[in-house]
């Protein structure tokens, strides 16, 4: 990001707190409509005990009793949904998966625990930037003796996994590692010392029936990543790879960046779509305070965010009390009505965000399988009787960009940009012999025809079909919610 955009973005909110002042007294105002974010915002009130009322919140994530009423027979659809993903997966997927290694790349893996999950939120960034609070606060628990433990010190060394349940439960890392029903069993790879690390809680609060939320140990950059006893950076990526929303936490406080911080933005790469960066404890500046904050947080950012168009920043205070007194309340309220919009968008494109995921990874699978069936092809002709077969296999693999992925760019479903780097090969091949495979022509029959039609018939029609009709069911929930669904005649 360049200095022009630090300074435009700086403007922009200069702009926005010289007109959204407001230093009237405060009055609490009734949630009546959430269709209309600007409506929205004059919906939400501040009560006079000093909690602030969270009735914008259920009415924005439609967690009210006559939204899941409303929705009772979408679940069903849901499901439905879901199983036929889970059978396009096992019956036009697995197998070419299966046939030429593919978690030997170390890229995702596919569960069925993962296919039925819901939606990831992830909530990372420095040590007490108010990660916990903001979790407390959205799942109205911050009063209860279950609400996730805040101060001043660092206080999360644990990653937290919140999910639904009927009651109040804790549950162990090794329990939620071994659960077939759960996506976290990829989790016990990084060994005993994370799980240890690692707990789960189940509480019953409507939002948890719509997402499942991660809290993240904070970041500490004087502490060693070897002294936490497991690899952090490495388990960071893997809830990152797998989250739908990634909350970047900051405080006016602490926007130095170090090299754990930047090490995490490094894993951020290519997930922008999926990140919000939030400046949390606002109401503690005043208006030029807040501005010269915000800039040094592009400014500081910038080398590590280096897109056209930068993630969203939200600005604001995120605990369940009043804010504090002369500070921008109409902004504050505006940009919590805004992320809460985009929690909600998650929570409604969850169907075909996972349908969509699939057909990704059905793609890299596809491509993967191709990918090695060239590599025999290819040392099956330059190999002779008499020759250094050796050698000449060490040369395929050095120059595979010539002799691989030139010739497979005309193939169906093959783009340069995709192609993973080819150092990821040389890594597969120590792992793997090549005389571990078969080329794709051999996996061919009369009755069950190839299996790389299979996986290109689930990419052109089964999972678009499937996608198709997430779309509609998104729309029919959209209408419903809002009372504008158009009737048949």
């Amino acid at each position: 990001m360049s200095g022009c955009h630090i300074l435009f973005f700086c403007f922009l909110l200069f702009e926005s707190l010289l007109n959204l002042q407001d230093h009237s007294a405060e009055a609490t105002v009734d949630v009546s409509n959430d269709t209309d974010r600007q409506n929205s915002s004059a919906n939400i009130g501040i009560k006079n005990s000093g909690i602030r009322d969270r009735g914008h919140i259920t009415s924005i994530l439609q967690l009210h009793s006559r939204s899941f009423a409303q929705k009772a027979g979408m679940k069903t659809h849901r499901d439905q949904i879901l199983n036929e993903l889970s059978d396009i997966y096992h019956s036009d997927i697995e197998p070419l998966e299966e046939l030429y290694h593919f978690h030997d790349l170390n890229l995702n893996s596919v569960t069925d625990g993962e296919i039925h999950a819901k939606p990831l939120v992830l909530f990372l960034g420095p040590w007490s930037t108010g990660k916990s609070t903001m979790i407390n606060y959205l799942l109205e628990i911050d009063k209860e003796e279950h609400a996730l433990y805040t101060g001043a010190e660092p206080t999360t060394t644990d990653f937290t996994v919140l999910m639904h349940g009927n009651k109040y439960k804790a549950v162990e890392g090794l329990v939620l590692a071994t659960d077939p029903k759960q996506r976290f069993s990829d989790l016990e790879k990084y060994g005993q010392a994370f799980l240890e690390k690692l707990e789960g809680m189940e509480m019953p609060r409507a939002l948890l029936e719509r997402v499942t939320i991660v809290d993240s140990p904070g970041i500490i950059e004087n502490r060693k990543q070897q002294e936490r006893g497991y690899p952090f950076n490495e388990v960071m990526k893997w809830f990152i790879d797998r989250a739908n929303l990634i909350f970047v936490v900051f405080d006016p406080s602490k926007l130095d960046v170090g090299t754990e911080l930047e090490s995490i933005f490094k894993k951020l790469k290519g997930r922008e779509s999926q990140i919000r960066i939030i400046l949390n404890k606002a109401d503690l500046l005043s208006s030029q305070e807040l501005m010269r904050v915000y800039g040094a947080l592009f400014w500081n950012f910038a080398p590590l965010i280096n897109v056209v168009e930068p993630p969203r920043v939200y600005v604001g205070s995120f605990w369940a009390k009043d804010f504090h007194p002369s500070t921008n309340h109409n902004l504050f309220l505006k940009e919590e009505i805004s992320l809460l919009h985009d929690l909600h968008e998650v929570v409604a494109n969850a169907l075909e965000n996972r349908v969509a995921l699939i057909r990704k990874h059905a793609n890299n699978v596809y491509m993967h399988a191709v990918i090695v069936d060239k590599f025999i092809e290819v040392f099956n002709r330059e190999r002779t009787f008499f020759g250094d077969n050796e050698a000449k296999w060490a040369e395929i693999v050095q120059n595979m960009k010539h002799y691989v992925y030139q010739p497979i760019l005309s193939l169906p479903y093959i783009s340069k940009y995709d192609l993973p780097p080819p150092e990821r090969y040389e890594e597969f091949f120590r792992i793997n012999s090549l005389n571990t495979f078969t080329s794709l022509s051999s996996h061919c029959s009369i009755i069950w025809g190839c299996i790389l039609d299979r996986i290109r018939d689930a990419m052109s029609k089964s999972l678009p079909k499937l996608l198709n009709t997430c779309q509609q069911m998104t729309y029919e929930q959209s209408c419903t919610a809002t009372n504008s669904c158009k009737k048949e005649p």
